[in-house]
């Protein structure tokens, strides 16, 4: 155990003792007991949760309806009912009362939420001051969506990346991305990030949705009360509190997985979970949580080719007419190189005549044959999520918590490879003291990475474990050589060299097959001396321990609140992911941050200002300060808003540390340290675009007719001088190489130094005005747009180094080692930008209430990228990701007849370019990864069993509709059937 571990502890058992003795007196006890009815059925009203203003003390109404509270306080004070579905009620106390009947109408009018995150202080959805989602336990049971996950996609907005079937990150307004690292996601307070990835993994190790009591989201940059890496939004998940939810809950639900090109276009899953929760006397109170789901998982099965080599790709590419072919979901053919180049070496091993350099092509490259998807990464998907937690209400204004969240699964994700996160297992487990207007919170994420191996890296490995491609390339230019001199054209000729190579090659699902998977899984990245390693190693631990303090009972003439934090990143991949320090140990990365808001109502509480202010401080970085003003003008049911928001985004700790290698290059981080590690400074490097360009005019100027007709006369000349005959195949070969140089330094211009800047955390400042408004009691209109300005925009940046820089040697002088595999260093490294990104967009909701229950509503939203002609120009790939038109319509009534209910909803969302480091660079450059506009449609009907208290619920996602891809490389996700089964012990 760390040391900072053993102090946390210490820290919170003082305050918990401190605590406990110091606020321990003895008051005078009042007792109120009474029942809670419906107001129009007069039937009573079970779970109702009854608490003191002002207070943590509270308690629920039984089964019965009835309830019985103890509050150790003399009156007068105030009592607050609430219920989801049914209007807030307070109740003025002012002696002890027995026989209290309270009646609960049910809520008729839209916009009556509560919500917390927009402020960290409790206030009307209607009023505040940012645009916030929020979706309650209803929306959340009755969503027609198979998980409550899944039905973020109605919110207004929000954006999704399916990267499997428990694996969806979600993002608002721009630059989505897969294990989007803009957006932050808490549970119960908790960052829920994987802390050696820095984004959260969907909900595979989430919250269990028998326990979710609310979801709020809020779009846009949020730093300046949640700190770091909230640049593009939040969501909050809070859990249901044992003393308010008590009983026992349980869910089954199974249903069909259906699509087309899966190996199994239809099979099952299947999804338990349990919930008990009890309280004891007020003071105590307990809750456990299970949910385990198992499925055959959505299939990555895009088969194009990204190679774009020898003059193919993506549309019309394939492995029979593309000797260099690399499929999107194909892996193993990553690996390629330069026929000629081969041949040179064989010919100098002596392996291949000089003459037969003539026959072979001098711009062609040959891939290994690679594996499907579907044959190396392990679809079998798991998700355990485990949960329990003790509350202890100290006395009347206190309340201590310990809580564990376990999750453990098995799941794909798409990075710079694809992922098979095989046996992965994250906890959570914290320890929070909490009074009405302060807590005081302390946790850690323990994070494990089981058996998870990246896919290409690991079919790279079988090929090389059947046959090294050292062996393999000789063996296919030996083969095409031989086959062009029987006669074979050059289209024979390449079929004829893969099956001469591949012979004896390794075939899906054979016994060999899978033992060479085994082996190579069973190594960590890179490897060692008995093979290539895929095992993808994390241990990382994060520590976080933060408080805040609401000053409103201190200082009157405004609402002021105060908060700091303090966390710890403790890298651990064993050496497999993470840069080591010069003894062999890797990193620990600190930082801190605190906080200020006040606000103020004014104009005879029409109109009210909040003002924040937050300095954040990464031991890597210099300090960043993240302010916020807002402003909320209200005029009975119309709230008009407008704020300045500004957020940032400290690099991930892999952004930091990475020291990666891939099938497409070795990821780095951005640290000084590895430009020295990696001789930036004597050995230049430069942007792939420029090599690129480069190596295009290379080419053109060394096909001219001039240059092959100067190199012709130079290579006879040369040839002759040697005492050699200059006969048409060795001319021809020494001309080559010579046009290659002429044409290399008449275009040496063209080849830039890349200059690396110092690396700094991403900053955005956001304008929004925002309009939320009732019509009527039965519309709601909830409208905004914004404007963002992007400064120190962290991307990827592609750089070429030469392998082997040999002053002297022309190869190395003028650049060709550059245009080469064999010859070249390939590295991805996020940079800071100069450029300013502006994006800017806007939303509509409206929701309108139709007679006998009915419900029809719908959401459009338009992101945009400002000055992407202008970013293009520099060659600059922002990975804006994200469709500018996106809408949702849905349609429901919670009761169409006695206990049967229904809801509808269908989204769509226009194409746009995906851009990521998955895709191959040519392909991202010449923006040819496009994912096409889709639509889903969306249905569920629910019926209310009473007499067993629960409810049944039959759906399906994506009917009637073909496939769809989220993000470039992802699986297609198909039409999903399902049927639930609910019980509520405390079901009204």
């Amino acid at each position: 155990m760390s040391n900072f571990t053993k102090n946390l502890g210490r820290s919170m058992l003082t305050c918990f003792l401190l605590v406990s003795l110091g606020v321990g007196s003895v008051f005078a006890q009042t007792t109120i007991s009474g029942t809670v009815v419906d107001a129009d059925t007069k039937e009573t009203l079970v779970g109702v949760n009854i608490i003191v203003k002002g207070k943590v003390i509270g308690t629920i109404s039984d089964l019965d309806g009835n309830f019985t509270l103890n509050v150790n306080q003399e009156p007068p004070f105030t009592l607050i009912f609430s219920m989801v579905g049914y209007s807030s009620q307070e109740v003025e106390i002012t002696g002890g009362i027995s026989n209290l009947e309270i009646e609960l109408a049910e809520s008729t009018v839209l916009g009556q939420e509560v919500v917390i995150s927009a402020s960290r202080v409790e206030e009307s959805v209607m009023k505040s001051p940012v645009s916030v989602e929020k979706m309650d336990i209803i929306a959340i049971r009755e969503a027609p969506q198979a998980s409550f996950y899944d039905a973020l996609n109605n919110l207004k907005g929000v954006e999704m990346s399916t990267q499997s079937l428990t694996f969806k990150s979600f993002n608002t307004r721009g630059f989505n991305a897969n294990g989007n690292v803009r957006t932050v996601q808490m549970i119960d307070g908790m960052d829920n990030q994987a802390p050696g990835l820095n984004f959260a993994v969907g909900n595979i190790v989430g919250i269990s949705e028998l326990d979710l009591e609310s979801v709020e989201l809020l779009p846009g940059a949020s730093s300046a009360l949640y700190g770091p890496n909230a640049i593009n939004g939040i969501l909050l998940m809070n859990s249901k509190n044992p003393f308010q939810y008590q009983g026992l809950s349980a869910s089954v639900r199974t249903g069909i997985m259906d699509e087309g090109n899966r190996s199994n276009p239809t099979t099952g899953f299947y999804d338990f979970s349990a919930r008990y929760a009890k309280a004891f006397n007020d003071k105590v109170a307990f809750k456990v949580n299970v949910q385990y789901l198992k499925a055959d998982d959505w299939q990555a099965n895009d088969f194009r080719d990204q190679s774009l080599l020898n003059g193919f790709g993506i549309e019309n590419g394939t492995r029979a007419n593309n000797p260099g072919y690399n499929g999107v979901n194909a892996y193993g053919d990553e690996t390629n190189v330069n026929m000629f180049s081969v041949a040179q070496g064989m010919v100098a091993a002596g392996a291949l005549p000089e003459a037969a350099l003539g026959i072979i092509p001098t711009d062609v490259a040959v891939s290994r044959t690679g594996y499907l998807e579907r044959e190396v990464a392990d679809y079998g998907t798991t998700s355990l999520k485990l949960n329990a937690a003790l509350h202890w209400r100290i006395n009347d204004r206190v309340e201590a918590i310990l809580q564990g969240n376990y999750g453990f699964g098995t799941t794909v994700y798409t990075g710079a490879d694809r992922y098979s996160i095989a046996n992965f297992n994250l906890g959570q487990y914290k320890a929070e003291l909490r009074g009405s207007n302060w807590y005081l919170r302390a946790y850690t994420t323990q994070e494990r990475s089981g058996d998870s191996y990246a896919v290409g890296i690991a079919a790279q490995g079988i090929n090389e474990a059947w046959k090294p491609s050292t062996l393999w390339f000789p063996q296919y230019v030996g083969a095409y050589a031989q086959a062009i001199q029987g006669g074979l054209s050059p289209e024979q000729a390449h079929g004829a060299a893969r099956a001469f190579a591949d012979q004896g090659r390794f075939m899906p699902g054979s016994t060999e097959f899978r033992q060479a998977l085994a082996d190579v899984t069973s190594r960590p990245i890179p490897g060692n001396a008995s093979g290539v390693g895929a095992r993808f190693v994390d241990k990382t631990n994060l520590y976080h321990v933060e408080g805040s303090y609401n000053l409103s009972e201190d200082i009157k003439f405004a609402e002021f609140v105060v908060g700091a934090n303090y966390r710890v990143y403790q890298l651990n991949s064993e050496g497999t992911l993470f840069a080591t320090d010069e003894n062999g140990n890797e990193f620990n990365i600190r930082e801190f941050g605190g906080y200020i808001q006040g606000s103020k109502s004014l104009f005879d509480d029409r109109f009210k200002l909040t003002a924040s202010l937050r300095y954040d401080k990464n031991e890597n970085f210099n300090g960043q300060w993240s302010p916020r003003v807002s402003g909320v003008y209200s005029v009975g049911n119309h709230n008009f808003r407008a704020s300045y928001q500004t957020g940032f985004r400290i690099p991930t700790t892999q952004d930091q540390y990475i020291d990666l290698l891939t099938p497409q290059t070795r990821l780095l981080g951005g640290l000084p340290l590895f430009r020295d590690r990696y001789n930036f400074n004597t050995n230049p490097v430069y942007s792939l675009a420029t090599v690129t360009q480069f190596g295009g005019a290379v080419q053109q100027t060394a096909s001219s007719q001039p240059v092959i007709d100067q190199a012709t006369q130079l290579a006879i000349q040369q040839l002759v001088a040697q005492g050699v005959t200059p006969t048409p195949d060795l001319v021809r070969s020494l001309a080559t190489q010579i046009a290659i140089g002429i044409a290399a330094d008449t275009n040496q211009d063209l080849l830039q130094e890349f200059n690396l800047t110092q690396f700094q955390p991403e900053r955005v400042k956001s304008f929004e005005v925002g309009y939320k408004g009732l019509f009527g009691n039965r519309l709601l209109v909830d409208t905004y747009a914004y404007f963002n300005r992007f400064e120190n925009f962290i991307g990827g940046q592609v750089l070429v180094q030469d392998a082997n820089p040999e002053p002297g040697n022309p190869a190395s002088d003028l650049g060709i080692n550059l245009l080469s595999a064999n010859t070249r260093n390939v590295y991805s490294i996020p940079v800071n930008r100069s450029e300013t990104i502006n994006s800017w967009g806007w939303a509509l909701g409206l929701d309108y209430k139709l007679p006998k229950g009915y419900s029809l509503g719908g959401n459009v939203s338009y992101n945009t990228l400002s000055n992407l002609e202008e970013l293009a120009e520099t060659g600059f790939q922002p990975s804006f990701n994200t469709p500018e038109y996106r809408y949702v319509l849905n349609f429901a009534n919670r009761e169409v007849i006695d206990n049967l209910g229904f809801a509808l909803a269908y989204r769509w969302q226009g194409e746009f370019v995906w851009q990521s480091s998955f895709v191959g660079p040519a392909v991202s450059s010449q923006q040819l990864s496009v994912m096409p506009a889709f639509g889903t449609f969306d249905a569920q009907i629910s019926y209310k069993l009473k007499s067993l208290k629960s409810i049944l619920k039959v759906g399906g996602s994506n009917l009637f509709s073909n496939g769809y891809r989220q993000a470039w490389g992802n699986p297609t996700v198909g039409t999903m059937y399902f049927v639930s089964l609910t019980f509520d012990e405390f079901l009204n």
